[in-house]
Parts: C-alpha cells; sequence; structure tokens
C-alpha cells in the first residue's frame, strides 16, 4: 500500500520514509504541505498519508481539510495521521476536527509509527470492501441477474428521471418496447437453458 509523508524537516523526513520502506509500504515523500495537496489531487492518491503539523506553503491542518473537502468519502477513503510537537489537548482538539484520523506528538517512536499506520491501514482496507459491498448490492437491485440489462424497478426509475429532463429542456421522450417474436416456441422445443441463452444475445445485440 502508497503511503503519502509530508515533511519539512529532511531528518524527520527520512526517518519517516525509511521507517515505512521497511515494513513494505511504497512511500512517497514531500517537502510541505502545497506538495502533499498536489499529489493528493492526482488520479488514484495514496490512501494512508502522514502529514506533519508545521510546513511551508500550506499546513498540516490546512491540508486535512482541503482532503476532507474535496475526496469523496463514499469513493475512498483517506487516513491521516497528523504529526506534531503540539501536546495540548485543545490543539489536538483542532487537528482532528480538521480531519486527522489520529495523532502522534514529536518526537515519535518508529514502531509506534508501524503499528498506528497498520491501524490505518486496516481501516481504507475495510472501507474498500464495504463500497466493493455496496456497488455489488446496487447492481443487484437494479439489474437483471440473465441478461444484465436495467430491471422492472430500475426502468421506471430512470424513465422517471428522463421525463423530468424532457419536461426541464422542453424536449421529447421517445420509449421503444421490444418483443421477442414466437419466443414461447424456443423454450418448448429447445428448453429454457437455450431460452436463457436467446435472451442474452438478445439483450447484447440491443
Amino acid at each position: 500500500m502508497r503511503v503519502l509523508i509530508a515533511e519539512d524537516d529532511v531528518t524527520s523526513r527520512r526517518i519517516l520514509e525509511s521507517t515505512l520502506a521497511k515494513c513494505g509500504y511504497e512511500v512517497t515523500a514531500v517537502r510541505d504541505g502545497a506538495e502533499a495537496w498536489r499529489a493528493m489531487q492526482a488520479d488514484n492518491p495514496p490512501l494512508l498519508v502522514v502529514l506533519d503539523w508545521i510546513m511551508p506553503e500550506m499546513d498540516g491542518v490546512e491540508v486535512c481539510r482541503n482532503i476532507r473537502g474535496h475526496i469523496p468519502m463514499h469513493e475512498r477513503y483517506v487516513y491521516i495521521i497528523l504529526l506534531t510537537s503540539k501536546g495540548s489537548k485543545e490543539e489536538v482538539v483542532v487537528g482532528i476536527e480538521a480531519g486527522a484520523d489520529d495523532y502522534m506528538v514529536k518526537p515519535f517512536h518508529p514502531q509506534e509509527l508501524r503499528v498506528r499506520i497498520r491501524a490505518g491501514q486496516r481501516i481504507v482496507e475495510l472501507h474498500s470492501e464495504l463500497v466493493s459491498a455496496k456497488e455489488a448490492l446496487k447492481i443487484q437491485a437494479t439489474l437483471d441477474t440473465l441478461t444484465g440489462l436495467l430491471n422492472h424497478g430500475a426502468i421506471l426509475e430512470r424513465l422517471k428521471m428522463e421525463l423530468s429532463r424532457a419536461r426541464r429542456e422542453k424536449r421529447s421522450l421517445g420509449v421503444a418496447m421490444i418483443d421477442i417474436d414466437h419466443f414461447k416456441r424456443v423454450n418448448d422445443s429447445l428448453g429454457h437453458l437455450t431460452g436463457d441463452g436467446v435472451l442474452r444475445e438478445c439483450a447484447k445485440r440491443i
């Protein structure tokens, strides 16, 4: 799994990079918050992020807010650990409210970092599984299992949307109903498995 590190201190950045690389993570390390935010705006950004609180250009708290404000959680979840020398409860609350999932006070122990990153990885992987399960349920709820076409309920929902669009745009709407001639003969003479094959092929050609 890929991890993004944003740390302006060279020594701390190298310790972070080395520690996580030894754990098998693919690490991208940047020097300030602006670079971190650009990396998160790229296609398929890392889902584990370690941010120093105080950085040039953009601090870690602002990067947190940008990630939470612009990357939809229903698509993918980004787990954020905030590194801080600020140990007061009030400051920690600010970081968590900005969108951080966890925080570590510097100087940190490498073993603690490994444990916290693994916890973040579990959450990211669980979220990914939940999104996949939700998509599978959505497919089951809207598509006919035999043909892969929209089922009756989904067709009516789509028709309602298209009727609303036609009214808004003052356009006409056409609906075509297609019937397969003499389909019963196929089932009666060749069996329902063959009939299912005919339905799938018709759906494919349509």
